[in-house]
């Protein structure tokens, strides 16, 4: 996949172009059934896939002090978005000045004229232009007058007869709620974090007998306090384990962390990249009357967590 940064990149228009346009935090089921329309659109037409995103997202210019956590940061999403088979992502610095480019000026200068699109992929609620004029009907009416097709991608409910449509903000909710399977349901995959393995407290080994990889996060969005069963990515493998979220009460430092126990793994990763996608919540984090209680609790969990990740 190529990865546009500025459109000034794009010296001539893309060869039959079949764009979805949208800020796409997550990659979720929703967002996948949009980029599958737009490859069979472009397959048809021998055309090019391409989806179009904002970096940073338009609530960071626009209300700098409300916008919400990202699901996935910047890097991720353009890799989920080339694992969709899109062909082109074009990645468009967002500004305030952007912000004022009227509806009809957005289609007919930046979609038509210099991007070469010949027909475009959208929900249902989608929006666009200055201060969010352009829509769907506006759009199916210029179609008409400006020679390109409209095609329209339901809303995808969620599992198990959830009549609530996916979409990322109720991700976020999940996960910050803890409810790692219900995400999955709607992102596609396990909710993964990404982070530098980072000098600790150098305890979990010396005191509780499980040495733990403390994390020093790159995500804005982490799951809800408590202990999850999980799995690690780490040089190509993946391992199976268990990670605490929280201020480790027992010890009473009231400082937050995110550390992750690998199981059966014996490595020095101090420093490295990983990735740990949550599986499931176990419980709570809870003060224990010292130690040996403790550690009593996380034999627990690493049993529990085996058995969980066993099915796996």
């Amino acid at each position: 996949m190529d990865i546009v940064r500025d459109l000034a990149e794009i010296k001539n228009p893309l060869p039959k172009a079949v764009i979805t346009i949208g800020n796409f935090d997550g990659v979720h089921i929703g967002h996948q059934a949009l980029f599958h329309t737009v490859i069979e659109k472009a397959d048809a037409l021998q055309g090019t896939a391409v989806a179009m995103t904002f970096d940073p997202h338009p609530m960071r210019v626009l209300s700098p002090n409300g916008h919400p956590p990202m699901i996935t940061m910047p890097d991720q999403k353009a890799e989920l978005i080339a694992k969709a088979g899109i062909d082109v992502l074009i990645c468009i610095p967002f500004t305030r000045e952007f912000a004022t480019i009227s509806a009809r000026g957005f289609v007919e200068d930046l979609l038509l004229r210099h991007l070469g699109m010949r027909a475009i992929v959208v929900g249902n609620d989608y929006s666009f232009g200055r201060n969010r004029e352009g829509n769907l009907p506006l759009l199916q009416q210029w179609s008409k007058e400006l020679d390109f097709e409209v095609l329209v991608v339901d809303w995808i409910q969620g599992a198990n007869g959830n009549a609530q449509r996916i979409s990322s903000t109720h991700i976020r909710e999940l996960v910050m709620g803890g409810q790692m399977e219900d995400a999955k349901r709607m992102l596609g995959r396990h909710y993964q974090i990404h982070g530098t393995v980072a000098g600790g407290r150098n305890r979990g080994g010396r005191l509780l007998g499980f040495p733990t990889a403390n994390i020093h996060l790159q995500d804005e969005l982490c799951p809800k306090q408590g202990i999850y069963a999980v799995t690690v990515e780490h040089g190509g493998q993946t391992y199976k384990g268990v990670a605490n979220i929280g201020y480790s009460p027992t010890f009473d430092d009231h400082l937050f962390t995110v550390e992750v126990h690998i199981l059966d793994f014996n490595k020095n990763i101090y420093n490295d990249p990983i990735r740990v996608n949550f599986i499931q919540r176990l419980r709570d984090e809870i003060k224990f009357n010292g130690i040996e209680a403790l550690a009593t609790q996380i034999h627990k969990d690493v049993a529990h967590a085996r058995e969980i990740l066993s099915n796996l």
